[in-house]
């Protein structure tokens, strides 16, 4: 979606109340917009997208070439240019006219051809041209690209935004268009954490990132409610009232545009850059390219000739907290005291001291951001020792032991869903899917043309040629002859985790091993793009842990809660796990569930008063077996003599038997056998 600054009045920039950190991020990039965009992760209601849009309005106008579907300047316009030459041959500038920046929206159900632009199916079928219809990159260039939720945005398209905003250009090879044009722009992306994180290889490629939280002071919260609703009740008149710190604000940007290329990067802030980005340990090159990029945005914002120290620092501040994640668990941030501690440090290699070395010189040891008992990767690496904030809520008959910490994760087997599903992208399940292997032909029409099945389309018009008059080579084609690919690739799916917590599993080393085990099967969620939850049971009722999300990290965390001890209501934990499901299916019916139930298979508590708590559980089992849930059994019994109690109620669940060591296994296809109708 296209929108212009001046199609309706839009929030003042500068009427924003707070977030400091975020407004000077956006304004960096605006001034230099090679930095790589900015990732804004915050709460909802915080104005994430607010700010993002009235930010357009601050931009100057950019001048294109009348036609030119690709936004080429006239001074100086792309020589690769789909639409282009634009230079006539006495050398005068093309016809040209002056639009405002543009912002466009991404939406996160938006495919790879509405991004980078296909193939014109219609035209290339009834006219025989090859007809290239561009994208949203396209669009974008010279102006805003704004993703809301870019984490529930596909990886691969995330791959594509971050690749043309690198490199300033989108390349496609596809539908046998192979072309090449500018798309230069502001990428801002906005994310709630809760509903899913970006990977850290996908985190890493943003230029800055930034936090923002509602205010907690109560005047400023009055002052945000104040404006707003004055915004609402005339928004014309709020708009104009700002409009000189509007103007004001954008003749800055202008102004640091120009000035940008004459700001000096003296070689001892670039060498105090390189010790900072050394000293948290960061992965690659691309954090000091950013952070050099972003210090001198910042000494051209101030109007300085050269950058200073304070220049680096806020950089870094802006620049690495997203870059120093060691585990896809560990939640982005940078403590004030580690940034101080390694400026300090950097000082002794931007004036390298005389005489020996310090034996005691290298980066320091990061202590890391101090995490809040109930923060993600809590309980994580089994360190934590003091959750006492971290109550969970009371289940059944008191609140139990807190459960050890787990043991050494592992790399997990492959769970998957038997059958062939339509969910969300992902890596766990086959599924039909836009992408993948073309695995058959099928008479609907095809919407793109990636999804034009040649051989089949060929097939189905040859026989009739010869009534339709061919008299010469080629082919004639109509709609009907049409075929669809249909290819299949891999879904992401719901595993939702059924944790026996019971006394009979609360043996320290019994359940540090099957929170560890645990705690590898959430690894591989996050690796496969899946949702999870968590449900636990013990003393007399069962808990839904942690509601089906897809943030990964939380479950990390609400395992970290675990409690533990009582009896074992087995069937209740069942029942508890089939009601979750059936919510779930009704709010993501695509995504098709995986149960995954770790327990030693002894059942004391029935469903019901006076009812028998093992054929409780049995019918339990068998009512997901009904119902078609793919179900996997971990057997957590240990020691000389066992029950055997698992095995029965995996038999009556219609799902495969594993032990805790058995998920381990590498280079495993699948362990989930097609589930039995009753």
């Amino acid at each position: 979606m296209t929108t212009s600054p001046e199609a309706h009045p839009l929030f003042p920039f500068s009427a924003v109340v707070g977030h400091d950190d975020m407004r000077l991020a956006l304004l960096l990039t605006a001034v230099n917009p090679r930095i790589g965009g900015v990732l804004v992760r915050g709460e909802k209601g915080t104005a994430k997208s607010t700010i993002v849009r009235a930010l357009a309005g601050l931009l100057p106008s950019r001048r294109v070439v009348v036609g030119c579907r690709f936004g080429c300047d006239p001074a100086d316009p792309d020589s690769r240019c789909p639409d282009g030459p634009h230079s006539s041959e006495d050398g005068a500038e093309p016809v040209s006219t002056v639009r405002p920046s543009a912002l466009i929206e991404l939406p996160v159900g938006a495919t790879e051809d509405r991004l980078i632009g296909s193939l014109d199916l219609e035209r290339a079928l009834s006219e025989g041209v090859r007809a290239y219809q561009p994208g949203l990159l396209a669009s974008a260039h010279r102006g805003v690209l704004y993703v809301d939720e870019v984490n529930l945005l596909h990886d691969h398209l995330v791959d594509l935004l971050l690749d043309a905003a690198a490199m300033g250009r989108a390349h496609v090879e596809r539908d046998g268009v192979s072309l090449s044009h500018a798309s230069s722009f502001l990428l801002v992306g906005t994310m709630n954490p809760e509903e899913g994180e970006l990977r850290p290889q996908l985190l890493d490629r943003f230029g800055l990132t930034v936090e923002v939280t509602a205010n907690r002071d109560v005047d400023q919260r009055v002052e945000v409610i104040r404006r707003r609703l004055a915004f609402e009740a005339d928004p014309v008149g709020f708009e104009a009232g700002w409009a000189r710190t509007e103007r004001e604000l954008a003749e800055r940007i202008a102004s640091a545009r120009d000035r940008l290329g004459a700001v000096r990067l003296p070689d001892a802030e670039l060498r105090r850059i390189a010790a900072v980005c050394a000293a948290f340990e960061v992965d690659g090159m691309r954090a000091d390219l950013v952070t050099a990029r972003t210090a001198m945005a910042h000494a051209a914002w101030r109007g300085a000739a050269e950058v200073t120290e304070d220049d680096v620092r806020v950089a870094v501040r802006l620049a690495l907290p997203h870059r120093r994640r060691r585990d896809p668990f560990d939640e982005p941030g940078m403590d004030e005291q580690a940034l101080d501690d390694a400026l300090d440090q950097a000082a002794d290699h931007v004036d390298p001291p005389e005489g020996p070395d310090d034996p005691g010189g290298g980066p320091p040891e990061d202590p890391g951001p101090p995490e809040p008992p109930d923060g993600p990767g809590g309980g994580a690496t089994g360190e934590s020792e003091d959750r006492s904030n971290g109550q969970s809520r009371p289940v059944g008959d008191g609140q139990g032991q807190r459960a050890p910490a787990p043991s050494t994760p592992f790399k997990a087997r492959l769970l998957t869903v038997p059958g062939v599903g339509e969910g969300a992208p992902g890596r766990r399940s086959r599924a039909r899917t836009e992408q993948g292997r073309v695995v058959r032909a099928a008479m609907d029409n095809p919407h793109r043309a990636a999804d034009l099945h040649l051989p089949a389309t060929v097939a189905a018009a040859a026989p009739h040629q010869r009534g339709r008059g061919r008299s010469g080579p080629g082919l004639r084609l109509h709609r009907d002859d049409l075929r669809h690919a249909v290819r299949e690739g891999r879904e992401g799916n719901l595993v939702l985790f059924v944790v026996d917590a019971s006394g009979s599993m609360a043996a320290r080393r019994r359940m540090a091993a099957v929170s560890g085990a645990v705690l590898s099967l959430l690894r591989d969620a996050y690796q496969r793009r899946d949702k999870v939850g968590l449900v636990s049971f013990r003393a007399a009722g069962a808990e839904l842990l942690l509601p089906p999300t897809s943030s990964v990290p939380a479950a990390v965390a609400r395992l970290d809660r675990l409690r533990t001890g009582g009896r074992t209501p087995l069937a209740d934990g069942l029942l508890k796990a089939r009601r979750v499901l059936a919510s779930e299916r009704l709010r993501d019916p695509r995504r098709r569930p995986l149960l995954v139930l770790l327990t030693d298979g002894r059942a004391t508590v029935p469903a019901r008063p006076g009812g028998d708590p093992v054929r409780d559980a049995a019918r339990a089992a068998t009512l997901l077996a009904e119902e078609g849930i793919a179900t996997v059994v971990v057997d957590c019994e240990s020691g000389p003599v066992r029950l055997g109690l698992a095995a029965r109620l995996a038999t009556a669940a219609g799902a495969p038997l594993v032990t805790v060591e058995e998920l381990s296994a590498e280079r495993v296809a699948g362990v989930v056998r097609a589930v039995r109708a009753a």
